[in-house]
């Protein structure tokens, strides 16, 4: 019994910590944004993915940076209304 309160309370923790492990009550929303998140904070830290981008895009590499930067804000639009309870 107390390994399985052990791994719950690690479970916890991370999830507490790391905010794209995500937990049960995880909203298909709050996935999709917590993904988009952390693909363009992928982007942006890798300095040759900005360089392809900005290629790509015929676009310079700071306003390449700005756009991601821009994106996290709200990558997946304006949240949905939640249904009162």
């Amino acid at each position: 019994m107390g390994d399985r309160y052990n791994i719950h309370s690690q479970l916890e923790h991370l999830q507490s910590k790391y905010i794209g492990t995500g937990h049960a009550d995880t909203t298909k929303f709050e996935w999709q944004v917590n993904q988009h998140r952390d693909s363009c904070a992928s982007y942006l830290g890798h300095y040759d993915l900005l360089n392809w981008f900005g290629i790509a895009e015929n676009e310079a590499k700071a306003r390449v940076r700005f756009n991601l930067m821009e994106k996290m804000l709200q990558p997946c639009g304006p949240p949905p209304e939640k249904p009162d309870e």
